[in-house]
This record gives C-alpha cells, structure tokens and sequence, in this order.
C-alpha cells in the first residue's frame, strides 16, 4: 500500500484565511502519522480574476464596498484578523496591504513547483504581501522574490504565457467541484475541508481519510 497522503489546497495569495490555514495544514501534518508522506499541492484560483494590478483604495476600502460595511468596520475586521495571525506566530499589517490581481503570482508558483520550490516560493509570495505591503502584480517584486527563494527563470516566465494553462486548469478543477471560495483542502481526492477551520479539524479529516483508504485495501 502507498505510504503517500495527497492533499491538494486551492488558495490564492492576497486571502488572509489561506494563509491561516497554510499555518494550520502545517500544523496538522507536524501531528500526522510520521511514517506517512505527506504531499501538498498548490492549486490556483484567483479570488477576482478580473482585479486590476493596482487599486487607487485600500484594503478596507475594498472591503467596505464588497461587503457593505464602514471602513471603519472593515479596518475593525482586519484587526481581528491580525490577532487570529499572532496566535500562529505571524505579524500582519494589513493596512499596509496593496490588493491587485494575482494571475502572475501563480504563473511563479508554478515555475518555483516545477524546480520543488513550491511550498516556499507561496510562503514568501504571502510574507511579501500581508508582511511587507507587496502588491503581487508588480512583476519587478515577484523576479525579486523569486531569486530570494532561489527560483531560476523567473523573468523569462513572466514575460511570456508560460504555466498560463496550468493556473487556468487548476481553476476550472476548482469550478468542476464546485469550489467558490478559499482554502479549499481536498485530502486524498475525496475528502473537503472548506476554510481555515482549524488543525485539529484538518488532523482529524486527514486521519479519517487515511483510514477510510486501509479499510478499502484491507
């Protein structure tokens, strides 16, 4: 029997719960079986595929108008956010955030997975965003954080269409399973967690999938 545990997560790199849940995916796995393998995939999917490179507002902003709240509430919001983020070791400044459209950022994902530099071209793709008040469009920014991490051709890439089609399948994956909002973790092709409900929930629906999987090979 296969000793590998497939988990595959849709989530884009300006969602704060993707990034809370990348935390607690890390989490749950520190607490999974050792034996097992564990491999995690990135799947693309743009939270608004039609969001420009750069908006004239600020988060809060965005998200007042979204939601139909005062900024003041929105910014209330982002602060409550924060606070969940400290609880697994990370310090935000979401006021400082600039929102754009991510297409580009995951084209890079898929050329840093292509060299086995997934997992830590995402993580600096969300540091440089919810940290540092990147803007994932700026294409300058993401050459640069793609040589931090050690990803190679990075300008050659985003110059061009390469992995276009890889981010636009991943996201009709998404669309063919219904998946309209993010992170969306499926654990051995059948078993969903929607959002960032947790470790011990994300631990809890890996064990049972791995179980579920003995049972059908016993």
């Amino acid at each position: 029997m296969s000793t590998v545990l497939r988990i595959d997560v849709w989530g884009d790199v300006v969602c704060p719960f993707c990034y809370l849940g990348k935390r607690q995916l890390e989490l749950a796995v520190s607490q999974f079986d050792p034996t097992i393998t564990v491999e995690i995939h990135h799947r693309a999917f743009e939270l608004d595929v039609r969001a420009p490179e750069h908006y004239s507002h600020s988060l809060a902003e965005l998200l007042s108008k979204k939601y139909g709240m005062t900024v003041e509430q929105a910014a209330t919001q982002n602060q409550r956010m924060e606070a969940s983020a400290a609880r697994l070791g990370m310090t935000w400044r979401l006021d400082q955030c600039q929102p754009s459209n991510t297409f580009n950022a995951h084209r890079l994902i898929a050329l840093a997975t292509s060299q086995g530099l997934q997992d830590a071209m995402i993580e600096r793709l969300f540091q440089s965003y919810f940290c540092e008040g990147g803007r994932p469009a700026d294409r300058d920014l993401l050459v640069a954080l793609a040589n931090e991490v050690g990803v190679a051709d990075a300008v050659v890439t985003l110059e061009s269409d390469r992995f276009a089609d890889e981010v636009r399948q991943d996201e009709l994956d998404a669309n063919e399973l219904g998946i309209t909002g993010v992170p969306s973790i499926l654990i051995d092709g059948r078993f969903m967690v929607m959002g960032a409900q947790g470790a011990d929930e994300i631990l809890s629906v890996m064990e049972r999938a791995w179980a579920r999987r003995q049972k059908e090979l016993a």
